[in-house]
């Protein structure tokens, strides 16, 4: 069986913790930041988890994390 292929854009948007949690970035932090106030752009500084019900999804397009 050959090996399997990671999923390039998907490795670089998560990573897959010790206890096999999915991190990702939040999105809409990158520009237009000078409307959205200080306290929304602290926020989507911080990671945060992804649902569990995508993990099945997420794990198939990383198959060595």
């Amino acid at each position: 069986m050959p090996k399997l292929k990671t999923h390039r854009g998907a490795n670089k948007r998560f990573r897959v913790t010790a206890t096999g949690k999915i991190k990702r970035s939040k999105a809409f932090g990158s520009h237009l930041l000078t409307k959205k106030s200080a306290k929304r752009k602290r926020n989507l500084k911080t990671s945060t988890l992804v649902v569990k019900q995508e993990h099945k999804r997420i794990k198939s397009l990383l198959p060595y994390s």
